[in-house]
């Protein structure tokens, strides 16, 4: 998809993309499946409506994967430093680096929503041993600090989301 992309934007400078959602979680944990790609870009494109590409499920059913191109970061709880600790993963790609958020603060993006899938990615990233409840804690307190808005249900949000990270840590040491 991404190598579309760069062939259908003609770059000619680099830009960085941002993976998080469902596909990141499936890259740290492959337990995940989502037909959509959460993605920030490091620079302004427009992305093509029709920019997708058709994989076969283990079951050899088709499945399109799709940029979702609603995805917004500023609607998630996000650490400052969310981008520089996002990790490279290597597409062969001239003009594009992607770039996955790392397991904490892929862990801390969902707890905005917290919706049933965002728990369960949660836990899988504690159950693998990729960030704990106290890193989870840390660097969701730290995002806090630079939150603008009410904070009340992010903080409910929050002490769930420990709960089933430390549920996720108990499931871990069996």
């Amino acid at each position: 998809m991404f190598k579309q992309l760069e062939q259908r934007l003609s770059l000619s400078k680099p830009l960085t993309v941002y993976l998080a959602g469902g596909m990141a979680v499936h890259l740290y944990t492959a337990n995940r499946i989502t037909t959509d790609v959460d993605a920030e870009f490091s620079g302004r494109v427009i992305i093509p409506n029709d920019l997708m590409v058709e994989i076969t499920l283990e079951d050899g059913s088709p499945q399109l994967i799709y940029l979702d191109t609603n995805y917004n970061s500023t609607f998630a709880l996000m650490h400052e430093d969310y981008q520089d600790d996002a990790i490279p993963v290597d597409l062969g790609l001239e003009h594009i680096q992607v770039r996955v958020l790392s397991p904490v603060d892929l862990a801390v993006s969902k707890i905005a929503r917290l919706a049933d899938n965002d728990r369960e990615d949660i836990q899988a990233l504690v159950r693998l041993g990729l960030t704990t409840a106290n890193e989870i804690e840390q660097r969701a307190k730290s995002a806090l600090q630079g939150y603008i808005g009410g904070q009340a249900m992010l903080m409910v949000n929050l002490r769930d989301a420990l709960v089933i990270a430390r549920d996720a840590e108990g499931q871990r040491a069996l």
